[in-house]
């Protein structure tokens, strides 16, 4: 029986996450039909704008992504502190921007007619931002809005009805930082995983892919959380590693997914020994991220993994 989400989720533990969603028909319908010949490629394309959106009006930062053919790959950062400190006024203009919303909280943001509210009714509007504000800052609430959305445009394009998803969305817990770094890479090589592209700069929708081609204006991509810039030491960063380390760790795993035997540099060697992951054992995490681990990822457990395997062998 699957376990509750509220038991996978605690943000008292880790506030990142990695998820991920599969379609039910998976041979066409966010890629190709082969029967057929057609094309479903663009849908692609909604998914990527549909999660962007989103991270602009939740409280939660998008990692890294990757939409391929018949999957989502998506690792998150839960921000709650930003959002416990929105007024109501901020809660019910994001929440506007994904649902209707109510007479009274309508009311409510227009000043005119605010000072013509009870105070039973203010109240009733503040209870409501309350609400708002907890679905603002909730993986399911935001995975609902992302899913739902596709399945809707999709079902309406096949004139169909039906699920387009699988049940419910894969989600795992990142308990440290190589946990991340080693989803975030994982994520970002999925394309070249899966023989799409041979190189990070020409993976199509993913993180990687938007954060390159950001870095030669010399800036990072805004609909995704920043790392650490060496000329900006004092600039505020959600991720706990420096962008150019991160973007040598991805091209040097690139290289070793495509076989190429290169001892990575000092600079993507950094985030490793932070946590003193040595070589091997990173490979090791990044190629199982999910082959591995159910519903929680850590440096730790993949050490007895690692060593347990060891034995049997």
């Amino acid at each position: 029986m699957p376990r509750p989400r509220k038991s996978l989720i605690s943000l008292s533990e880790t506030p990142y996450y990695h998820c991920v969603s599969r379609c039910v028909r998976r041979a066409f319908l966010c890629g190709k039909d082969k029967l057929t010949g057609q094309s479903y490629e663009h849908r692609r394309q909604w998914v990527e704008d549909r999660l962007l959106f989103l991270g602009s009006i939740f409280s939660i930062n998008i990692c890294a992504y990757a939409v391929m053919s018949n999957h989502t790959h998506v690792v998150l950062h839960v921000d709650k502190d930003t959002a416990v400190h929105w007024s109501t006024e901020q809660v019910l203009h994001r929440w506007h921007r994904l649902h209707k919303g109510t007479v009274l909280t309508h009311r409510y943001l227009n000043a005119e007619q605010r000072s013509a509210l009870t105070m039973i009714e203010i109240k009733t509007v503040e209870s409501a931002a309350e609400v708002y504000r907890n679905r603002l800052y909730d993986i399911s609430w935001f995975m609902r809005l992302l899913n739902e959305s596709i399945s809707r445009r999709a079902n309406k394009e096949d004139k169909c009805t039906g699920r387009f998803w699988e049940g419910r969305f894969k989600s795992q817990a990142l308990m440290d930082e190589t946990a991340l770094a080693a989803c975030m890479v994982y994520v970002d090589l999925n394309p070249m995983r899966a023989g799409i592209a041979k190189t990070p700069e020409r993976s199509p929708h993913t993180s990687i892919k938007k954060r390159l081609r950001a870095i030669k204006n010399n800036k990072q991509p805004r609909q995704l959380s920043s790392l650490i810039i060496y000329q900006r030491k004092t600039t505020r960063a959600v991720l706990p590693f420096h962008l150019h380390d991160y973007i040598q760790l991805v091209k040097q795993s690139g290289l070793q997914l495509n076989g190429v035997k290169q001892r990575p540099g000092s600079g993507s060697l950094s985030i490793l020994q932070k946590s003193q992951c040595n070589l091997i054992d990173w490979q090791w995490l990044v190629k199982n991220i999910e082959a591995e681990f159910t519903t929680q990822i850590s440096l730790q457990a993949a050490y007895k993994k690692i060593e347990r395997r060891q034995r049997v062998g």
